[in-house]
């Protein structure tokens, strides 16, 4: 099972080596979603991440980034619904219902499906789906490869999201809080983590 990392919606100091340290420990992909921030930012932050990297990274903003710094593709979500004129390459988007997933899931690379718990790192997102659904849209194959789980994904319930038959899941909260800007001398503890993420996505 794919396993996907979503930035911090912030910037920070050691994001770039931090993101460094993830792909060399076997990340399959990046989603760079910076809402509401200068696309200037961005650009350094790939600026500082070795390009062999770059065609892991999806972006969710200031879309002219996939083309510049040669990245995997891009992101549609309510902010931002439709793809450049002309775009051609690896096209991802969000979903928050098992109806959405079937009617768009054959015309992207693949799909989030959110909030399938309660979100980590969003305050007041809680999950919309039962087990009992997502089993059902397992059987009606709904939920396959190209159907990445989103919301609340942890250590705790990454065997269930394989199970569910979901292709990948999307981690934000559960890795971001095993590093604390302020207070953290370096970041081996959310390293650690991500390793043991990693063994149970494969």
């Amino acid at each position: 099972m794919k396993l996907i990392v979503i930035t911090t919606p912030t910037f920070f100091v050691e994001e770039d080596k931090i993101i460094t340290a993830l792909f060399e420990e076997g990340l399959d992909i990046l989603h760079l979603r910076k809402p509401e921030t200068a696309a200037m930012y961005s650009e350094r932050l790939l600026t500082l991440i070795p390009d062999k990297y770059h065609k892991r990274i999806v972006t969710h903003e200031h879309f002219y980034l996939k083309e510049e710094f040669n990245l995997m593709g891009i992101h549609l979500n309510a902010r931002n619904p439709h793809e450049p004129h002309d775009y051609d390459g690896h096209v991802s988007c969000s979903c928050h219902s098992i109806e959405e997933v079937k009617s768009k899931k054959h015309i992207y690379d693949y799909v989030f499906m959110s909030p399938i718990y309660d979100s980590i790192s969003k305050v007041n997102y809680y999950s919309t789906f039962t087990p009992e659904e997502l089993r059902e849209g397992q059987r009606e194959k709904a939920i396959d490869s190209k159907v990445v789980a989103l919301g609340g994904i942890s250590a705790d319930n990454l065997l269930e999201i394989k199970d569910f038959g979901f292709g990948g899941a999307a981690i934000l909260g559960d890795v971001w809080n095993k590093f604390d800007v302020c207070s953290d001398h370096d970041y081996l503890g959310l390293i650690k983590h991500f390793k043991e993420l990693k063994k149970l996505a494969d």
